[in-house]
């Protein structure tokens, strides 16, 4: 396994774990969905599985170098934990437990913009690598309207 691969693969176990969980939970709701099942369906797959699966394949092909595996399990901590959160907070109606879950989420994601901060030393990938950071601002940018719009609940 290439280090690159290595800063990768927790990113996409979890990653994928999270997508099928989201499949696992949409089955069982399946018969009587309610506006919070179908939420955290949506969640799993889309924060936890698919975003979570693309910041750990971009990060580790655009860094720099690739990332240490302390960084690497900073970030799985921060995102995961995060995600658990929001999606507890906002399931039994705890605020500031989905507050917490927002605050990690903001932490992991600071440290993926910081994990690829830099150039290689050819210039490669310059454009994507910027592309992928503005990407991962703007995820940070959504956690605070995904806070409020949890407050205010479904229509």
């Amino acid at each position: 396994m290439t280090p690159r691969t290595a800063a990768a693969a927790p990113f996409a176990v979890l990653g994928l774990g999270c997508a099928i969980a989201g499949g696992l939970a949409s089955a069982v709701i399946a018969p009587h969905p309610t506006p919070h099942g179908a939420w955290a369906v949506a969640y799993l797959v889309l924060v936890g599985g698919i975003a979570q699966l693309g910041l750990g394949i971009g990060q580790a092909l655009l860094a720099p170098e690739p990332p240490a595996s302390r960084l690497v399990f900073a970030q799985i901590a921060a995102w995961n934990l995060g995600n658990a959160a929001v999606l507890g907070g906002t399931l039994s109606d705890t605020t500031p437990l989905a507050d917490i879950g927002g605050a990690l989420l903001a932490v992991g994601l600071a440290r993926l913009v910081l994990g690829v901060r830099g150039d290689s030393p050819d210039g490669r990938r310059r454009w994507v690598r910027h592309g992928f950071q503005a990407l991962v601002v703007l995820l940070l940018v959504s956690i605070p309207a995904g806070l409020v719009l949890a407050r205010i609940g479904p229509a």
